[in-house]
């Protein structure tokens, strides 16, 4: 099976409920809990990308499609928790000796070693989430059309912004982040066209995507929040973190600033699994990993593996934009219904979130 060059470039995170965790560490054999009804016998398992699997990001949201699976399908669960990228080959071998009917493997960083373990095992069934298949068979890629969601984001950032000066970073300039970032950009300048109004963008450009905000990777809050710090200084009050947790740093950012200042949370709903950093949250671009997991277990249950790639998009809701929360009565209706318009448009194909 080959993938398109579109779907490669959807792979990705932006690396984002307490989670269950079934094995501590990595290289031990895993322990397997019990289910029930007439499934028990399925073993579903999952190897996560580096970080906790209660990491209030992408971890998280694949790990709560698992728990989802066993509460309502009656299946077993195994995992392994990735604490570096040495993990990655260790754990998955991990999975393979427990003889596991399934085993998600989550994030990009994964895509090599889960491909590699595949096609080492064609007897076994692989699904890489936020990744792509090397041509193997029995490997299923779980991508999200991020650009469509985060075109939104940025339409409603540049709508919201008082300043019009906005901005944006990322763990990694890999195309599966920059995704992200190129339709929040797009979005804003649909905005500045619509209306006529300059809307500056800090921190990233299409045409120059080296020249971005970049942390280097998901764990350095220390720079993730220095970053945060450098573009409220130069004017944004709105800033899109497409870094997994690092969210938080810029939460830091703003509160030491004393600006009037928010952040778009990304992967999960952000105001409501991390409602500490509510007052903060203007929006957030879901990725609904936990869902999509969830299905992709219980189509095999149902039909039998197959190796088809599952695209989040708006049209299937796989990647959506969260309730305003907090900032309902903030945002206008008029804003409320261009973004339907623009969703509607997304969908039907009249509008491209990467222009």
């Amino acid at each position: 099976m080959k993938i398109s060059t579109r779907q490669r470039a959807l792979a990705g995170v932006a690396l984002t409920g307490a989670a269950m965790l079934l094995l501590s560490g990595c290289g031990a054999a895993p322990e397997k809990s019990e289910g029930s009804g007439e499934k028990k016998n399925f073993l579903a398992c999952a190897v996560s990308d580096e970080g906790s699997w209660n990491d209030k990001s992408f971890n998280e949201a694949a790990m709560g499609g698992l728990i989802k699976a066993k509460d309502e399908l009656g299946i077993k669960l195994s995992d392994a928790e990735s604490h570096s990228t040495e993990d990655f080959d260790t754990n998955l071998t991990a999975m393979v000796n427990a003889g596991c009917d399934i085993t998600f493997a989550v994030g990009f960083d994964l895509i090599g070693p889960v491909n590699a373990t595949a096609k080492a095992n064609p007897e076994l069934n692989f699904v890489s989430v936020d990744g792509y298949s090397e041509g193997n068979d029995n490997l299923k890629p779980v991508e999200y059309a991020s650009d469509q969601s985060s075109y939104l984001a940025g339409y409603l950032a540049a709508a919201y912004s008082k300043t019009k000066v906005i901005g944006t970073y990322a763990g990694l300039n890999v195309p599966a982040v920059t995704i992200f970032m190129d339709g929040y950009y797009y979005g804003a300048k649909a905005w500045e066209k619509e209306t006529g109004t300059p809307i500056t963008v800090v921190g990233y450009d299409p045409a120059n995507k080296d020249a971005g905000d970049y942390v280097g990777n998901f764990a350095d809050s220390g720079k993730a929040k220095s970053i945060s710090a450098g573009q409220l200084e130069k004017g944004a009050d709105v800033i899109y973190p497409v870094a997994g947790g690092l969210f938080s740093a810029t939460s830091e950012a703003i509160k030491e600033s004393g600006k009037d200042a928010v952040f778009i949370g990304v992967d999960k709903d952000i105001a409501v699994t991390s409602p500490e950093y509510a007052d903060q949250v203007l929006v957030s671009v879901e990725k609904r990993m936990t869902d999509a997991v969830y299905d992709v277990i219980k189509e095999t249950l149902d039909k039998g593996f197959n190796s088809e790639p599952y695209l989040g998009t708006l049209a299937n809701k796989g990647t959506v934009l969260s309730s305003f929360h907090k900032f309902e009565d903030k945002v206008s209706p008029e804003i409320v219904a261009s973004l339907k318009k623009i969703e509607e448009g997304i969908i039907d194909g009249s509008i491209d979130p990467l222009k």
